[in-house]
């Protein structure tokens, strides 16, 4: 049933997923909730020189949040702020396979977690 609603990637992303911990000594924290079904994701950063050296999460929510939120630290760590930046959900759709309509808003609340742990680690710089 659920893996025809499921891209192998998405699955994949769930039951394994990377960098899910808290991340000691982190630069910068994001966190984001969507309200409709109570999905919660946290993002712990680690910067230098201007790169994302390190990102980790915690989550709570449904499978789609999950590999979402695993897909965003794969894709953020190594980047320029700015291009984790640019991370966004239709980004997140196409490296994990397609994300059904129906759980689009539990992908969106990653990348939005990732920005504020990014503008909170900038509003830490003098």
């Amino acid at each position: 049933m659920m893996s025809s609603f499921y891209s192998r990637e998405i699955f994949e992303h769930f039951r394994k997923p990377r960098n899910a911990r808290v991340l000691e000594g982190a630069d910068g924290t994001g966190r984001a909730i969507n309200e409709a079904c109570s999905d919660v994701v946290q993002i712990f950063i680690k910067v230098k020189n201007d790169i994302v050296e390190e990102v980790t999460f915690q989550a709570q929510g449904c499978v789609a949040c999950i590999a979402a939120a695993s897909m965003t630290t794969v894709m953020a760590t190594g980047q320029s702020l700015d291009t984790a930046l640019s991370i966004d959900q239709a980004t997140l759709a196409l490296e994990l396979g397609g994300i059904p309509e129906a759980k689009a808003d539990c992908s969106m609340i990653s990348p939005l977690a990732l920005r504020e742990a990014i503008y909170e680690y900038r509003n830490r710089q003098p």
